[in-house]
C-alpha cells in the first residue's frame, strides 16, 4: 500500500518526529482525508509498513504446515521465523521512538483475523469460536513477549533518552509465552480428530 511505504520511507528519511500525515499523504498521491480512512496516525502507518505482510505470511505457515505436525509446533515455527526475521533499520526506529512502540505492540492484534482463518482450516471448522480464541490468545502471547522484550518502556525510556535495549531473546521470550497455549491448541486437535468421519 502506498501510504505506509510511503510513512516508513519519510520516516526513515526525516525521522519519525519529522514526518506529518500531510507529508505522507502527499508522497502517497492521497488527500489527508483518504490517508484518515486507513490510519488513525502516523505511527500505525510506519508500523503498518514495518509489519505489512507478517500477519498473512504466519498464517499462510500455518495453514501450510504437514497434516501431521502439531498446530502448536506450527504456530512457534511461525510466529519466530517472521518476529525475528532481520530488520536492523526497522527494529532500531521501532526501539528509538516511544509512539511506535506504542503502536507496534498494538498491532499484533492484526494477526488474529488471518491465523483464526488458519487455525479454523487445520481444526476442520472455520465457523466455531475454538480458532478465534486461540489465535486471540496466541496474539496476547506474542505482545506480551515483545513488551518483555522491549523492556518496561515507561520505567526505561527516561533514563535513556527514549531508546529501549530490548533485553533477552526474542525467539526464547516467544517460545515462552506461547508454550502455555500448546495443551490447549493439542486438546482442539484432538477434538478435531475424533469429530472427522472414518
Amino acid at each position: 500500500m502506498a501510504l505506509r511505504e510511503a510513512a516508513l520511507k519519510l520516516a526513515l528519511e526525516r525521522g519519525p518526529d519529522n514526518v506529518r500525515v500531510d507529508d505522507i499523504a502527499e508522497a502517497a498521491g492521497v488527500s489527508p482525508r483518504t490517508y484518515n480512512n486507513y490510519f488513525s496516525s502516523r505511527e500505525q502507518a510506519i508500523v503498518a509498513a514495518i509489519t505489512a505482510e507478517r500477519e498473512a505470511r504466519i498464517a499462510a505457515e500455518v495453514a501450510a504446515a504437514p497434516a501431521g505436525a502439531r498446530l502448536a509446533d506450527a504456530l512457534t515455527d511461525a510466529v519466530l521465523a517472521r518476529y525475528t526475521e532481520p530488520g536492523d533499520t526497522e527494529r532500531l526506529l521501532i526501539t528509538a521512538t516511544p509512539p511506535l512502540r506504542d503502536a507496534f505492540l498494538e498491532a499484533v492484534t492484526e494477526i488474529e483475523h488471518p491465523l483464526a482463518e488458519a487455525i479454523g482450516l487445520r481444526l476442520g471448522d472455520t465457523a466455531a469460536p475454538t480458532a478465534r480464541v486461540l489465535a486471540a490468545s496466541v496474539a496476547a502471547a506474542v505482545r506480551i513477549a515483545l513488551h518483555q522484550w522491549l523492556g518496561a518502556v515507561s520505567e526505561t525510556s527516561s533514563g535513556n533518552g527514549g531508546l529501549v535495549v530490548p533485553s533477552g531473546s526474542l525467539p526464547d521470550l516467544l517460545r515462552a509465552t506461547i508454550a502455555p497455549l500448546a495443551p490447549a491448541l493439542d486438546a482442539a486437535e484432538q477434538r478435531s480428530r475424533q469429530a472427522q468421519p472414518g
